[in-house]
């Protein structure tokens, strides 16, 4: 068979046009719009770091003919190399200075609120490792962290793995540091059980109202687990909190064979708010969406994200201390990650992520992409800063 134009030839001669859509309009492609909406994006941030690479890292050896490399690696090139603070940004010596910054990211190395498998006490030196991977641009969103915000690393609360109550003293003092700086907390976890600590530490400072949109497999709001606050009861005790309404709980993918009756019975009598994977199946993502900010935000003045990600389903992230089929594909859960972001945010923890268990980083990557999306969305509509309005004077 032969091509002659649009037209094709067969072997018995005979001929038929080929099959298009004539009205065909590639300028209506998110590609198309992404593709030039780059060329809006600032470069002097990326021109500033590798002209600082130059000055702290000694001009390259003469015989490399780019201008830009230095002989010692600074900032995100290459991207094997470096220190691994997180994408590469900053890491803030003093911590006195991170309102510096439009966000801050910190770890919470402990795992001392796991009931099963431990290791997410390496979290997050597993999201920080893999998260060398990405450069700050992302082409779907249209954004540049790197130009349109400035990004510091804390480094990690000082957890004390013998100790959960002083280590949920410790996270909330730290995490109330950052959010009080003005600078947005984003938290590597750890188990889940700090999700109490982390909403305490934001609430302290703090007279407003905050609702919480939590994704996750287990409703973890149980009061106790094993005779302690653990993995499984942040929310009974967060939503204990004055300014934390528990109505204005909403958990997203709840379901399978890990969610304790005690815990339903008490997400009952709270009257929180619950979606199943068959809820989101049945609703769709943006109506999904739709209902967890309603629900979420109504009566209140900032909402804090909660990611656990085992979410998503196991076959994605092995990693993970409590592993569940049946949860979200990778593009679902970023897909609702961007849609809860929009409406700005005063927080957000990832956690559960159990680099021991994981295979290739990829629990760890996921969980990196989880938080990238959700800034990059922020900046794209304009809610960076937005959390600043609430904090007491």
């Amino acid at each position: 068979m032969k091509q002659k134009g649009n037209v094709w030839q067969g072997s018995l001669g005979s001929r038929f046009a080929r099959r298009h859509h004539p009205s065909f309009d590639k300028t209506k492609l998110d590609g198309w719009r992404a593709m030039h909406k780059e060329r809006d994006i600032p470069g002097v941030k990326w021109d500033e770091e590798r002209k600082a690479a130059i000055r702290h890292g000694l001009q390259g050896a003469d015989s490399i003919e780019d201008q830009s490399i230095s002989t010692f690696s600074r900032g995100e090139l290459p991207h094997f190399a470096g220190i691994n603070t997180f994408l590469k940004a900053p890491y803030i010596e003093d911590v006195k200075d991170v309102g510096s910054y439009d966000v801050a990211v910190l770890g919470v190395p402990f795992d001392g609120g796991t009931t099963y498998r431990p290791g997410t006490r390496f979290g997050p030196q597993g999201i920080r490792r893999i998260s060398a991977l990405y450069t700050p641009y992302n082409y779907e969103i249209g954004v540049d962290l790197r130009e349109q915000m400035s990004l510091c690393d804390v480094g990690d609360i000082f957890t004390i793995p013998a100790n959960i109550e002083k280590t949920f003293d410790q996270i909330s003092k730290g995490v109330g540091h950052v959010f009080a700086s003005g600078a947005l907390p984003i938290i590597l976890g750890g188990d889940h059980s700090i999700g109490f600590a982390t909403v305490r530490g934001i609430a302290s400072h703090t007279d407003k109202k905050i609702g919480i949109i939590h994704f996750d497999r287990h409703a973890d709001i149980q009061e106790k687990d094993l005779d302690e606050r653990m993995h499984t009861t942040p929310w009974f005790h967060a939503t204990n909190i004055p300014n934390i309404p528990a109505e204005n709980l909403v958990q997203v993918g709840i379901g399978g064979w890990q969610v304790p009756r005690e815990a339903v019975a008490e997400a009952r009598k709270r009257n929180t708010t619950i979606l199943t994977m068959s809820d989101v199946d049945k609703l769709g993502l943006e109506k999904t969406a739709e209902v967890a900010l309603e629900m979420a935000w109504k009566g209140v003045d900032a909402v804090y994200l909660s990611f656990d990600i085992d979410c998503v389903d196991a076959g994605f992230v092995p990693g993970t201390g409590w592993p569940e089929p049946g949860g979200f594909l990778p593009r679902e859960i970023l897909r609702l990650l961007q849609l809860v972001a929009r409406e700005g945010i005063c927080g957000m923890e990832v956690v559960e992520v159990s680099p021991p268990y994981d295979v290739s980083d990829i629990t760890s990557l996921m969980a990196l992409r989880a938080i990238v999306d959700v800034l990059g969305t922020i900046v794209a509509h304009g809610k960076l800063g937005s959390h600043k309005g609430i904090i007491r004077g």
